[in-house]
């Protein structure tokens, strides 16, 4: 099986070497390194690769600003931030720059392919329980606006199933829970991703938050 091209960003060498050999091995093309976020920046320019795995913290630009830039250009690239426990304060923000979602560093070789794989596909990493927690936590520090008005073009239904999707769902447990059927949840989603536009179920879970449709502990 093909997987998507991929640019590695970490000022580790070792890092990359070891991400390298565990995604090629799983069939993933690395196509490109970079050591700081401004290379990182500049690689993906040069390579326009599907994924790109990228450090939070790095010498010249941090992995936010590079993301910012690398998906102001090129929205369809995917970003998947990489992280560690003691950086938890960073990951709110990683999600509403546009990431796909994030890793931890200790990341299971399985788990790394089939992360990259989700991600080039278009989706987001959002089902580990932590990057609810984690979005509810720095939700909840935020100032809580009155529900935004862009909300107001979505249907009652499409509000339900924008609420079940910044819970965690996923498209399969949506259906099951309004009994819909998956064809037409995805049909749903899709509609709001495109009222709202929303590049991913990432962004989602950042606006549902933000604009109160959701509140941490629900």
């Amino acid at each position: 099986m093909t997987g998507p091209r991929v640019v590695i960003a970490d000022d580790q060498a070792l890092v990359r070497t070891g991400f390298r050999m565990i995604l090629a091995s799983g069939g993933v093309d690395v196509v490109g390194e970079a050591a700081d976020g401004a290379e990182a920046v500049a690689t993906v320019r040069d390579l326009e690769p599907d994924v790109v795995l990228m450090d939070i913290r790095m010498p010249a630009m941090d992995g936010l600003e590079a993301a910012r830039r690398i998906l102001a250009r090129d929205p369809g690239c995917r970003v998947l931030m990489l992280t560690t426990f003691d950086l938890d304060r960073y990951v709110y923000d990683a999600l509403a720059a546009g990431a796909g979602g994030f890793l931890l560093k200790d990341v299971t070789p399985e788990h790394l392919v089939a992360a990259v794989r989700l991600v080039g596909t278009g989706d987001a990493l959002l089902a580990p329980s932590i990057t609810r927690r984690l979005v509810e936590r720095f939700a909840a520090g935020q100032a809580r606006p009155a529900l935004h008005r862009d909300l107001a073009v979505l249907t009652p239904r499409e509000l339900e199933v924008l609420t079940l999707v910044a819970r965690g769902r996923s498209n399969a447990e949506i259906a099951a829970e309004l009994t819909l059927s998956e064809a037409t949840v995805k049909t749903h989603v899709a509609r709001i991703f495109a009222k709202l536009s929303l590049r991913d179920r990432a962004q989602a879970v950042v606006l549902a938050y933000e604009t109160g449709l959701v509140s941490p502990g629900d």
